[in-house]
């Protein structure tokens, strides 16, 4: 019988190394590593943060799926909504013949498979899918490869642990999200499971604010319509719960978010009984994590601006442009192409907001003199995007990188 489900590889990387390296790798940016992240041409300074770019977990995924079209040549195959949220890498896979499941324009509407069939092959992205929607392509029979990063796996782990004794699953997340609908559907594995889903600190306090006895429940279940489990019923369902977290989140908030609901818990049943109420588990993962760390170094040094490189709905990319923007000017940019060389001008999306690209011309600091740019992406952003945008950074300061690639 033929094998229709597959997590660990075809063997296949020599095969495929050769079209990564074209597609992703960059000679600016291994001349900037060698050189200590750090690279002087000319009046302009670049700074690179010491983790940036392509994770573990997004290396991974690109390669299983570039290996998936060297298996199946002959197959159909699909990818559920995007491997990794950054649009040159979807692209690249397009080009490669990969066709891509949408869902409906309501968010919250099922990935539309009617074109998927038993002989077809099914990529799923690094985000992972719904427990439903794994169970839905099961059912058509079809090939599976499975390419759900091990760290967002470690956190489905402790989502059902949390479900299976009887703890509402709290998730600091993007309800939107991806990966954050992966994971707050792993509850529905056992009879009784519950999840919410609070966005930030505020959210949390409404919720910590209901355990300690204050709200109205009408107030709550609007507040977080479309947030929570079927039929969630705050009364009975946060006297238990267990706190975990979309892998992009920004650690220090989802740490301090659980502390909230533990002093909660505390006040509402007392010290002594808070760990049979509560419990909680740092899952972002460790890529994130140094990716932040990286760029909290690199603007403790003086820079006069950061730019930061990612897709706009690339979670751990906007949250480093986050991080960024509370010491320096920053400019979220989803690739090279948003800087225009012809008048200078840079296409960027303002940081903290969710509205369409803005255009700003004069965005260099001016007055001649030497100027230090600080550079980093998030974990989706292939090295080769990182590249061209320094590259074109330079240009527009009047000088080229050709003796750094000699």
């Amino acid at each position: 019988m033929e094998q229709t489900y597959y997590r660990k590889g075809f063997g296949l990387k020599g095969a495929i190394e050769g079209a990564l390296a074209a597609d992703y790798h960059s000679r600016v940016v291994d001349a900037i590593r060698t050189g200590g992240y750090r690279l002087t041409v000319g009046d302009v300074t670049f700074r690179l943060a010491g983790e940036f770019g392509f994770c573990y977990g997004v290396d991974r995924a690109v390669e299983y799926a570039y290996e998936t079209r060297t298996k199946f040549p002959a197959k159909r195959t699909f990818l559920v909504g995007e491997i990794i949220h950054n649009p040159h890498v979807n692209q690249k896979l397009a080009a490669m013949g990969v066709q891509f499941l949408h869902r409906p324009e309501e968010r919250d509407g099922e990935f539309d498979f009617g074109a998927v069939t038993a002989h077809d092959v099914v990529i799923l992205p690094a985000f992972g899918v719904t427990v439903h929607d794994f169970e839905r392509l099961r059912t058509i029979g079809c090939v599976l490869v499975d390419t759900t990063c091990g760290s967002v796996l470690n956190v489905w782990k402790r989502v059902e642990s949390y479900a299976r004794d009887g703890f509402t699953a709290l998730v600091h997340g993007k309800n939107y999200h991806e990966e954050t609908k992966a994971t707050s559907s792993q509850v529905t594995k056992y009879p009784g499971g519950k999840y919410l889903v609070v966005r930030d600190m505020k959210e949390a306090r409404i919720a910590c604010d209901y355990i300690e006895g204050a709200g109205s429940k009408e107030q709550f279940l609007k507040q977080f319509k479309g947030k929570m489990s079927p039929r969630f019923d705050p009364d009975r369902d946060l006297e238990h719960v267990g706190v975990a977290n979309q892998t992009t989140m920004l650690s220090g908030e989802s740490l301090a978010i659980a502390a909230e609901v533990r002093k909660s818990m505390a006040r509402r049943w007392g010290d002594a009984a808070v760990s049979e109420h509560f419990r909680t588990f740092d899952t972002i993962c460790s890529a994130t994590q140094e990716r932040q760390d990286a760029v909290l170094k690199l603007i403790a040094e003086p820079l006069d601006l950061m730019v930061v490189i990612g897709g706009y709905n690339s979670s751990n990319t906007t949250h480093l442009a986050a991080i960024c923007q509370e010491k320096v000017p920053t400019y979220h940019i989803e690739d090279a192409a948003c800087i225009d060389m012809e008048d200078g001008s840079i296409r960027h999306r303002p940081v903290g907001t969710h509205t369409n690209e803005e255009r700003r011309e004069h965005w260099l600091p001016g007055g001649g003199g030497p100027l230090t740019i600080g550079v980093t992406a998030g974990a989706s952003t292939p090295n080769n995007k990182i590249g061209e945008t320094i590259e074109r950074i330079a240009a527009l300061r009047g000088v080229t990188l050709h003796e750094v690639l000699r």
